[in-house]
Order: structure tokens, then C-alpha cells, then sequence
């Protein structure tokens, strides 16, 4: 057969889709100890599709890291990476939604066939994990298993892939190389750090005022909210303040760079103009997938509660309670949720100078000029 007609053959749906292999992967082990147990089949075609899920997601994931490897990322590059990182989002919803479905089994069905699934545990899942060191979740910022390296419940060829994806550049890693590089923050005609300071400065003080001259609040009500509005030396000095910043790098408080929270930070600010939208969206993404993560912890964590309760999990763990801390501790793009913090109104945005202005958005030239 010519390579020419061979790829253009048909293909049967069912070839294309494997799906007999697929189909015939749901093997109950209900049956083989006693009566079958009906909820058992739901419970392992969940499980498998989130498997296939966190296929794709690895797929698109390696994509979109492979984009950022280089020193000078491809601009055009970030509209793909944007493109792929929303489906991921969009997949992560369909994970979280799909505990819907599980929690239709009942406390007393799962009880059916619970007993024959240990030792087996979501935690044994190595895509999964693949995903979160990916994305980059380090080891020494997880939640302990019974005090064991989450690694050893793997083959030793699958112990050996996590150790090399966590000691290369995590999406997190790569993320803050590219805000490193972030133009437009050091420049003669517009110094962003200090115009920066001068508005938060501002903004703090018609904060303070407001709070001075409304009278629905007493002497004392007053002074709580002036502690809580805080000052360049709360809230703000881990971006005014680089030794501040390193100090808190050190302390696990934060994960980015000084250099690249301030790319973070001009990026969000200035998010209007038209060059930096798609970066801004970038971001934006990033948070997404960290929000609909802590998500899905969570609302697994609940699932647990409303089935087990407080059982044991079958993989030996304490069940919701190191479900919930997952939710609690595992983020990993906390640093670009902390941006809101920094964020101060459009109306004290300093002015961009004209040329940089022009430099943000779209133009071209036309003949010598």
C-alpha cells in the first residue's frame, strides 16, 4: 500500500477509540469476593476519567512549559499558551463538577465494596502528581502523608520522573523567568517603583482622611480601621521594599522573585494597555488553575466527609483531615493572588509618558518617519 493511500485509509470509530480495550477496563472486584456490588462500576469509571483528564492536562501543560524554556520567549507563543492553559481551566471544572456524580454514591453503597479497595488511594495517582510538580508544587511545601516522601508509593521508574520534573523549572519557575525579563520597570523617563510608592502613598492618605471625617464611626472604630488600612510598611513592603521581599523568600512566605513580582505587578496595573492584555490574561490563568485546584481539594475533602466521615482512608491516611490541609497549604501561584493586595485604583495610576505609552500599544510607521 502507497504511504499516500495508507494515510488516507478509514478508520471504524470503535478502532480509532480503542474502545474495546477502554470499554472492557472496568473489572469489579465485588463480584469476585461475594455479591457484586452495583456502585462499584461508577466508582472506577470516575476515577479513570480522571485520569484520562490529567492526561490532557499534562499534555497541555508540557506544550505551554516547552514555550517558556528559552531565554526570549516567542510573543506569539502567549496567545497559545493563553488558549491552553483556558482549556485546562475549563477541564478542571469538568474534575470538580464531576464530584457531583460520585457523591450520588451513598454512605452505605460505598460500604458494599469499600473494603475491597485497600490499600489503593487517589494519593497512588501518578498523573496527577505529575501535574502538581508541573505546575510547581515542591515537596518541602507539602502536606506530610504519615510522615512518608509522597514519591515512595511509586515504581521506582516513576519515584526517578518525579525526582528529575521537580528538580527542573516548574511552570511557576519558568513564569517567573519570563516577569524577570518584564520591560519598561527601569527606565530614565519613568521610574515605576517610585511613581508606585507616590500613589500608594496617596491613596493610603485619602483612605486615612475619609476614615477621619465620616461621623457613622466612633473614636475607636475609627483607629481599628486606620490599623487595618495599614501603611507602605504593611501591606506594601514586600514590593517597596527588596530586602523586605528576600526576607520573606527566605521565610517560605513567598515563591517569586523581587524582579518578577514587580513584572507581576506593572503587568496588572497596566493591564489596559494593549500589549500587555495577553500577559495580563497569562496571569490571570495561572490564578485560575490554582483557585479550581484548591477547589477540587476542597470539595474532594467534603465528598470524603459526606461518604467516610472520619474514617481511615483506604491508602492509610487520615482522610478529610489531610484532604482539607491539602486545600489549605497546596497553593502554588499564591504569589500572583497576593497581587491583589498590591493594587491600587485606576485613578491613581502614575501617567505612563507618552513615548512609553506608544511603546504599550499597537502602531506602526510608514515611509522615513
Amino acid at each position: 500500500m502507497s504511504e499516500i493511500k495508507k494515510k488516507y485509509e478509514s478508520v471504524h470509530y470503535t478502532d480509532y477509540l480503542q474502545l474495546k480495550k477502554v470499554l472492557d477496563a472496568q473489572h469489579l472486584r465485588s463480584p469476585e469476593h461475594g455479591e457484586a456490588a452495583h456502585d462499584e462500576m461508577l466508582f472506577i469509571i470516575i476515577h479513570q476519567v480522571y485520569e484520562l483528564w490529567f492526561k490532557e492536562v499534562i499534555h497541555d501543560l508540557s506544550s505551554i512549559m516547552e514555550m517558556f524554556r528559552n531565554d526570549n520567549v516567542d510573543e506569539n507563543n502567549i496567545g497559545t499558551a493563553v488558549h491552553r492553559l483556558n482549556r485546562i481551566t475549563e477541564i478542571l471544572q469538568v474534575l470538580v463538577k464531576q464530584i457531583d456524580v460520585l457523591e450520588t454514591i451513598t454512605p452505605l453503597d460505598f460500604l458494599d465494596f469499600r473494603n475491597y479497595l485497600f490499600p489503593a488511594s487517589g494519593f497512588q495517582s501518578f498523573q496527577f502528581r505529575k501535574v502538581e510538580v508541573a505546575l510547581g508544587l515542591k515537596e518541602k511545601y507539602r502536606e506530610t502523608y504519615n510522615n512518608i516522601p509522597y514519591a515512595t508509593v511509586f515504581s521506582e521508574q516513576e519515584s526517578k520522573e518525579l525526582h528529575d520534573l521537580e528538580n527542573a523549572d516548574s511552570m511557576l519557575q519558568l513564569i517567573e523567568k519570563w516577569l524577570e525579563r518584564t520591560p519598561f520597570l527601569h527606565r530614565n523617563d519613568f521610574l515605576f517603583l517610585e511613581a508606585y510608592k507616590k500613589a500608594v502613598d496617596n491613596m493610603l492618605d485619602k483612605e486615612r482622611q475619609a476614615i477621619d471625617a465620616t461621623d457613622y464611626l466612633t473614636a475607636a472604630e475609627k483607629q481599628m480601621r486606620m490599623n487595618m488600612l495599614g501603611s507602605t510598611d504593611t501591606f506594601f513592603a514586600s514590593v517597596l521594599d527588596e530586602n523586605k521581599h528576600n526576607e520573606m523568600l527566605n521565610k517560605g512566605a513567598l515563591k517569586l522573585s523581587y524582579k518578577a513580582t514587580l513584572g507581576a505587578l506593572f503587568i496588572n496595573l497596566y493591564r489596559d494597555e494593549p500589549i500587555l492584555q495577553m500577559p495580563f490574561q497569562l496571569l490571570s490563568k495561572l490564578v485560575d488553575i490554582d483557585e479550581l485546584l484548591t477547589t477540587w481539594r476542597y470539595r474532594h475533602a467534603q465528598m470524603v466527609l459526606r461518604i467516610i466521615g472520619r474514617k481511615i482512608g483506604t491508602g492509610g491516611s487520615s482522610g478529610f483531615d489531610y484532604l482539607l490541609n491539602t486545600a489549605i497549604k497546596h497553593h502554588i501561584f499564591f504569589d500572583l493572588h497576593n497581587i491583589s493586595t498590591l493594587m491600587i485604583p485606576r485613578s491613581e495610576l502614575p501617567v505612563l509618558p507618552d513615548h512609553l505609552k506608544k511603546q504599550l500599544s499597537f502602531y506602526f510607521t510608514t515611509g522615513n518617519k
